[in-house]
């Protein structure tokens, strides 16, 4: 290595023209940073190697590259968190489920269930868009303080007073506790998962972001065709009958 080095700097006209090259690659993977990059790791990746340049630039004096690193590090660490803030915030909300009721479990009724499926579709018939989560062990209460409490017995009638077109809750979604409905209008972080159906709305991305970092299932009816999704532990499910939403929210709640 030593060799190496001591070549590098006895001969300074091909010096000059790797340190040319090495600062356009640096110049050219900030830019392909700043446009192309979407996954974390990635990120990692491209810190590793613009960092083994640095370091190969300072060990044989590549002033120009030593400079363009200096410049653009700070601006790559930015980019870095600019990106980064979805799956930080997400991680913070991971921390946050810390806070789980494991011991304090509110179980369904069959009557609430019953009436849960009969809004659910009732609403399906009629194409009003709905988002409903059933909590299980993790708290959604840092949801819950932001959206209007309401601490109401559940009813089918009530469920779709709330998500009728012309209701002031429409747009948001309703967390249920055992047999109350906790609040109404919570808003959750959308996920950021690229494998959803680009059609789907924020309605579905919501659901899933919010089954990605809480053990709820979120119940989903769309506002254009009516269609009744479930979204569980990251994941999403099409359900076509009354008969199979209460078979999943039986599995999800225990009989």
């Amino acid at each position: 290595m030593d060799n190496i080095v001591q070549f590098f700097q006895d001969n300074l006209v091909f010096r000059i023209c790797l340190d040319a090259y090495f600062a356009l690659l640096v110049i050219s993977f900030i830019v392909f940073l700043a446009l192309k990059i979407k996954k974390v790791f990635i990120l990692v990746i491209i810190g590793i190697f613009i960092g083994v340049i640095n370091w190969f630039a300072n060990a044989v004096d590549l002033e120009i590259s030593k400079y363009i690193y200096s410049v653009f590090f700070g601006f790559y660490l930015l980019i870095c968190i600019i990106l980064a803030a979805p799956e930080i915030r997400k991680l913070m909300d991971v921390q946050k489920k810390a806070d789980t009721r494991a011991n304090m479990i509110v179980s369904s009724t069959e009557a609430t269930k019953e009436a849960i499926v009969e809004a659910v579709f009732h609403m399906s018939s009629t194409k009003v868009g709905a988002l409903i989560t059933i909590e299980q062990h993790n708290s959604l209460d840092q949801y819950a303080e932001r959206a209007i409490q309401l601490n109401s017995d559940i009813s089918k009638e009530l469920l779709e007073q709330i998500f009728i077109k012309d209701s002031p809750l429409h747009d948001g979604g309703v967390i249920i506790r055992g047999n109350k409905i906790v609040c109404a209008g919570a808003y959750y972080v959308l996920t950021q998962d690229e494998s959803i159906d680009k059609t789907m709305g924020s309605r579905h991305r919501s659901a899933v972001g919010i089954s990605e970092i809480t053990d709820s299932l979120t119940i989903i009816v769309s506002e254009e065709t009516g269609a009744v999704h479930v979204a569980t532990a990251g994941c999403m499910v099409a359900i076509d009958n009354k008969s199979g939403l209460m078979e999943y929210i039986n599995l999800f709640l225990g009989k």
